[in-house]
């Protein structure tokens, strides 16, 4: 059996220490390499224009650039029709910091940890948003995001109503709303479908036909539309 390719990781934080921290943990994975650092947002844009990475922990305050702009940068620059896709992007963050990775997660970033995130929780991230999905599923990110949306600018109704975003959760079947409300309440695939009695294959495709409709990069921006919509409320 031939065996898979490792996953690439690159480290950008402006703090030597933290990158030298997570590349023990991740090289110490069999399945995880790291394959670049930076330690800015400018660096990062270069280093990673070179060297293909399938994921990127990103930093949010760094001088020169700082994360949010090198992500947003990095998202439009990869990706786009005729391009490869670009890498995934996690945001490192602190509770301080909610604003910023709102703004990070619009921008395109598929999810976002805690910079205090034990081990196994960093090595389970790289490997979910790898596999295509958002980190959003433990209770503390979830809680996060919860914080997070209530930072989004109000819209009145009449704007809500006519917003594309608004005009793409209409669109959704009844049974893809309800799947889109609990993925935004943190379930996971399997949970939808004990919740729901389906079969998990139907709930994964569900989501797909979720994320197609509403333009999503991943589950992580399909809740961020719930949210915006009001479709899904903070506390719920």
């Amino acid at each position: 059996m031939t065996r898979q390719a490792p996953i690439r990781v690159a480290l950008v934080d402006d703090q030597q220490l933290v990158r030298a921290g997570f590349r023990m943990v991740i090289d110490s994975q069999p399945d995880l390499t790291v394959v670049a650092e930076a330690g800015d947002g400018e660096e990062a844009l270069r280093v990673l224009a070179r060297d293909q990475a399938d994921v990127v922990l990103m930093d949010v305050r760094m001088p020169r650039m700082d994360g949010l702009t090198a992500t947003a940068r990095l998202i439009e620059a990869t990706g786009g029709e005729g391009q490869p896709a670009g890498p995934r992007v996690v945001v490192l963050t602190t509770f301080d910091l909610d604003e910023y990775v709102l703004t990070a997660i619009q921008a395109g970033a598929s999810g976002f940890l805690l910079k205090d995130a034990p081990p196994e929780e960093l090595l389970a991230a790289i490997r979910t948003v790898h596999r295509g999905d958002a980190v959003i599923a433990p209770s503390s990110t979830k809680r996060l995001l919860e914080h997070l949306v209530t930072v989004l600018p109000a819209s009145t109704d009449d704007e809500a109503t006519a917003s594309p975003a608004q005009a793409a959760v209409d669109s959704l079947t009844e049974r893809e709303r309800e799947v889109l409300v609990l993925m935004a309440r943190g379930r996971s695939n399997t949970e939808i479908g004990q919740d729901l009695f389906v079969a998990e294959a139907t709930v994964k495709t569900h989501v797909g036909r979720i994320l197609a409709k509403l333009s999503a990069r991943d589950r992580v921006q399909a809740v961020v539309v719930a949210y915006e919509t009001g479709l899904v409320k903070p506390g719920e």
